[in-house]
């Protein structure tokens, strides 16, 4: 059976679980990371030499980084509804997904680890206002994407992309920081609602 090593909190963790529960993959977790079973092991540094999570094993198969797991799992497992063969719809889906890791990401971790995480090395406030108007910056972007679609992140179905695009969304929300009123991603983010791996991974159990 396919194994998830990484703790689900675990924004990347998330990423995989909610691929699982789109394709109906059945698997094991394990939690590892911060408060569970540390990665900074040769146990686990066999696995991953980065020490991070989210790690699967898939028979004898060992793959990190969540992007290229959620992208292996929809090709392995006939996950071409969200993953699309096609090379233009596909790298469309692909444009997201790695502007969520390479862009998105970036603009928000400041901020985050200020204001969720209160890690005292990052207390500066310039350096979080900065990082709050940088990442509501970026969620203009995915606000004005979904404004020329009308559905989902990179057309009208539901994609891979969505899945992380979504995550960085529900991580902006419940952040303490003063939101810009999008209407088109608030519609984004109720559709997303009525998905099960979206209430079961995105929210938390929550709706």
């Amino acid at each position: 059976m396919l194994q998830i090593l990484g703790k689900a909190s675990s924004i990347n963790v998330r990423k995989v679980l909610w691929t699982c529960a789109e394709l109906g993959l059945s698997f094991e977790q394990e939690d590892w990371g911060s408060g569970f079973r540390s990665t900074d092991t040769p146990e686990f540094r066999a696995l991953n030499p980065n020490a991070m999570v989210p790690v699967i094993r898939d028979g004898d198969f060992v793959l990190w980084e969540s992007n290229s797991i959620i992208r292996y799992l929809a090709g392995r497992y006939r996950g071409e509804s969200l993953y699309p063969t096609d090379p233009c719809e596909r790298a469309r889906c692909d444009q997201w997904i790695d502007w969520q890791a390479s862009e998105l990401n970036r603009a928000w971790s400041y901020a985050f680890l200020a204001l969720v995480r209160h890690s005292p090395a990052h207390q500066d406030r310039e350096q979080i206002e900065l990082s709050c108007a940088n990442w509501t910056k970026h969620m203009a972007i995915v606000e004005s994407q979904l404004e020329q679609t009308g559905a989902f992140i990179a057309g009208q179905t539901f994609s891979l992309a969505d899945i992380p695009i979504a995550l960085s969304t529900n991580r902006w929300l419940e952040t303490p920081l003063r939101h810009a009123d999008f209407p088109a991603l608030a519609a984004y983010m109720a559709r997303l609602a009525e998905r099960e791996g979206y209430r079961d991974y995105c929210r938390n159990g929550t709706p």
